[in-house]
């Protein structure tokens, strides 16, 4: 584990109470840059209508902002959850340093569970995907939200 990830990887679990809190998947972002954050993001696709309205679009887009250039050279993604095949693509397309996430996604992960996209190498970019930590609490939270998802649709 590198310095800072425990911090990092907090502020990203952060993120993704807040999407819970809301009625979205919860799951958080935050991109690290020279050991700072300089951006956050959290779900938002249903408040936005937006099926690209991920934690890290919204962070990585935040952070191009923040700098002042699309490329992100140098920077970091810590995410709650694996990022999915969109979401990979974007921290290639970003020029990201790497990704670190807390858990796995099954279904969707496009960075190590289903595709490797930020490994590719027919890609001009590479960057490297490693697991850190808080998996537990980030698989507990999405275990917590689908849980309640379910005993809604009972009801309803």
């Amino acid at each position: 584990m590198i310095h800072g990830d425990l911090f990092f990887m907090r502020e990203a679990l952060r993120e993704a109470r807040k999407a819970f809190a809301s009625g979205e998947v919860p799951v958080g972002a935050v991109v690290v840059y020279e050991g700072t954050i300089i951006a956050r993001g959290h779900n938002q696709t249903e408040m936005l209508k937006d099926p690209t309205a991920h934690a890290e679009m919204i962070a990585i887009t935040a952070a191009a902002n923040r700098l002042g250039n699309w490329r992100l050279n140098g920077a970091r993604l810590y995410v709650t959850l694996e990022p999915c095949v969109m979401c990979s693509g974007a921290a290639v397309l970003a020029r990201l340093a790497e990704i670190v996430y807390a858990t796995e996604d099954p279904k969707f992960g496009g960075s190590v569970s289903l595709y490797r996209i930020p490994e590719d190498t027919r890609l001009n970019h590479r960057l490297p995907v490693r697991k850190g930590p808080l998996g537990e609490e980030a698989a507990a939270l999405m275990r917590e939200f689908f849980t309640r998802r379910r005993q809604k649709n009972r009801v309803e």
